[in-house]
């Protein structure tokens, strides 16, 4: 059987090939594409059972039955995430769907606090300047963040494990979330309304999923809570951050550092070169005007040891599907199951 995976990056394909060979061996073969997965491209997938996904792939009502009417009945989601998934087509179809609901949570929460660090001491800005033998420390002032207070929205694995560097620093530590976790209890870690974390908190860091519920969590009226001079992160997914309310605080001369990883309508542009093109979209265009925003493109997750437990979770959601089990991972289950 050949098995297709979309949105597959450079530096991604042999960690995920050497987990399929070590699994699956020579028995089943992997072919792995760049382009991404969506109403376009689904012609592709013709005659392939299994469809590896990636986050930016758009799995919608009527690419998933482009899909089951090409012969596919399992997609496996190399992510976490699945909010680019209409289960509920999914579900109708009989298709099996398949998420790593657990990768390294370090990888996440260590990258935030590179957002929250490079956006206090202005690090984009001086490393900038210092290419050009301009060493002034003019604008570069940030401010120590012991004993500032963090506060954190989701205290899961990864917000927990921002957390404890958080705690390293002895900042102040709130938290939101639908149940406290112990972990981050035992820190000091205080839980408020929402409302009192964005007005009390020096830095806001973003580590929930996106759900209806949480879509637009950071609105016009929780940036107007936040001090004047709060640092704001976000790592987890775009869709959290209301970007047209971001741009209008931003223009009043309000937050001290924006960090984002992660943008609501990044799909089509992360992961692509698009140096070469006019950026038609014009809330990420003016996004990258202001000098205390840092956008990345989605990387949070990219270390060696993320990457390689996704593709060896991935290659076993396969394995399982081979042998007609299901686990915690999966979202989906064929109906005769």
């Amino acid at each position: 059987m050949e098995i297709v995976a979309y949105g597959v990056l450079a530096d991604e394909e042999p960690l995920l090939t050497e987990a399929f060979r070590q699994a699956l061996g020579a028995e089943h073969e992997l072919r792995c594409l760049g382009l991404f997965l969506n109403r376009d491209t689904a012609p592709t997938a013709v005659g392939h059972e299994i469809v590896l996904s990636s986050v930016n792939d758009s799995l919608d009502a009527d690419v998933l039955r482009a899909l089951a009417a090409g012969g596919t009945r399992m997609i496996a989601q190399r992510a976490t995430g699945y909010n680019n998934i209409d289960l509920t087509a999914a579900q109708d179809l009989g298709l099996t769907v398949a998420r790593v609901s657990f990768y390294s949570p370090y990888s996440v929460a260590e990258f935030a606090w590179t957002l929250a660090m490079a956006v206090n001491r202005r690090i984009v800005r001086a490393a900038h300047r210092t290419r050009e033998f301009d060493f002034r420390l003019d604008g570069l002032m940030g401010r120590d963040l012991h004993g500032r207070t963090a506060g954190v929205l989701g205290t899961g694995k990864i917000g927990a494990a921002f957390t404890r560097i958080a705690h390293g620093f002895g900042m102040r530590l709130l938290g939101w979330d639908v149940a406290e976790n112990p972990d981050c209890l035992a820190l000091g870690m205080e839980y408020v309304g929402r409302d009192r974390l964005f007005a009390e908190s020096d830095l806001v860091s973003l580590h929930v999923p996106l759900l209806p519920d949480t879509h637009h969590l950071v609105d016009a009226k929780a940036l107007a809570l936040m001090k004047d001079d709060t640092i704001l992160v976000n790592s987890s997914r775009g869709g959290l951050v209301d970007t047209d309310a971001l741009l209008e605080t931003l223009r009043a001369g309000r937050l001290s550092g924006v960090g984002l990883d992660v943008y609501e309508e990044e799909a089509g542009v992360f992961f692509l070169d698009k140096s070469l093109e006019v950026m038609t979209d014009e809330r990420l265009a003016r996004l990258m005007t202001f000098s205390n925003v840092l956008v990345t493109s989605h990387q949070a997750y990219f270390t060696r040891d993320a990457v390689g437990q996704i593709a060896e979770t991935t290659v076993e959601n396969i394995v399982d599907y081979i042998a007609g089990r299901t686990g915690d991972n999966t979202l989906v289950r064929p109906t005769a199951a």
